[in-house]
């Protein structure tokens, strides 16, 4: 780094300030132990937090529980106040009334995605929680992967079956804390084989299981992503340093497109990340390179590209602000093996786009 550079951000410390008591608002803190499956132990982890929070003098009280309780999440709630659910229509429901009689500072939120009772104020447990927070109050809960709405296909695709009850990805990254519970596999095989998980086939169950921790992992760095990239938006900081990656194609009549595309579309793949096309308006295009365009964004729309149609008088200029709003960590662009002899009294486009996207890496694709 040369000198008067700016430093780079501190991940770290930009979480700490979007955490700050300031920047809350009075809202209570969430901390959600995410699961790749059942039987890793978020439950335990959850009251153990609790009990620890107790012992440091905190006032935790256990809101919700699942009903079925092993020796050692028996004996963690032996050390703390449980405020048992209210029956509703013969289904059971977080006791808001008792809760804020009792006005705990955390409270202890199990099976976060479970459905409320028909009559219920709400229909959801996690949106029983969001009231929680509102209320002020600490909320720390469990949740697995599988009962993330966005990632209901590809959980299903795994796992070989969907989940009914879900929380939206948006209410994850609301958290102020996510802690991965990554237990080892053989832990939870016998419990996953009792819901039907890999058919008994122990090779192919250990396989889903590494699918499904993969699944988690990705996730968390995409909330961490999300907070990092919206209080940079919010604070007028400088360009988010992204943990997912997310591919730019740079779409033009001249471009070998399908080869970038699918290219992107692997990579992007490869890291669970996003896929972005954009093609900036070209007056006077012949009606072979208009149809190249169209086969192009219709390729791109096909593999689930988010395509950015722009009109602009400086493409490249256009292109970098597009790149820097989306949080893009790769540009992929075509560009001629042997411009013409014209060409080189001309800036060169590729080399404008390097130059205005630093930070960013860019990958040239000869047409």
């Amino acid at each position: 780094m040369t000198n008067g550079e700016p430093a780079r951000p501190d991940p770290d410390e930009l979480l700490r300030r979007c955490q700050s008591e300031e920047f809350r608002a009075g809202r209570g803190r969430l901390k959600v132990f995410l699961g790749y499956a059942s039987g890793v132990g978020k439950s335990y982890r959850m009251l153990d937090e609790g009990r620890r929070r107790h012992e440091r003098g905190e006032d935790v009280v256990v809101a919700a529980i699942q009903p079925e309780r092993r020796t050692d999440v028996r004996e963690l709630l032996g050390h703390l106040e449980v405020i048992p659910l209210v029956e509703v229509d013969g289904q059971r429901a977080i006791d808001r009334a008792a809760i804020l009689r009792r006005r705990p500072r955390v409270c202890l939120v199990d099976g976060l995605a479970y459905d409320n009772p028909p009559a219920w104020i709400t229909a959801k447990r996690w949106q029983d929680v969001e009231w929680l927070l509102q209320q002020g109050i600490d909320v720390v809960t469990s949740l697995n992967v599988q009962h993330i709405e966005e990632r209901a296909d590809e959980v299903a695709r795994i796992r070989g079956r969907r989940s009914t009850s879900t929380v939206p990805v948006a209410f994850l990254r609301r958290a102020d804390e996510i802690a991965i519970v990554d237990a080892p596999e053989e832990y939870c095989i016998e419990r996953a084989r009792r819901e039907g998980i890999g058919n008994g086939d122990v090779a192919a169950l250990e396989h889903q299981l590494s699918q499904l921790r993969e699944l988690a992992l990705l996730l968390a760095a995409d909330v961490v992503d999300y907070q990092l990239t919206a209080y940079l938006k919010e604070h007028g900081g400088a360009q988010p340093y992204a943990t997912l990656e997310r591919i730019l194609v740079c779409v033009t009549p001249r471009a070998d497109g399908e080869t970038m595309l699918r290219r992107g579309r692997r990579q992007a793949d490869r890291f669970h990340g996003e896929l972005h096309a954009v093609y900036v308006n070209q007056p006077d295009l012949s009606a072979a390179d208009a149809t190249r365009i169209e086969t192009y964004l219709a390729l791109a729309r096909d593999l689930g590209a988010s395509v950015h149609l722009l009109e602009a008088a400086d493409p490249i200029a256009t292109i970098v602000e597009l790149a820097r709003s989306q949080g893009i960590t790769q540009i992929f662009i075509g560009h001629s093996r042997a411009p013409r002899r014209w060409a080189i009294w001309r800036s060169n486009p590729v080399e404008k786009l390097i130059r205005g996207a630093e930070g960013i890496d860019v990958r040239i694709f000869p047409n």
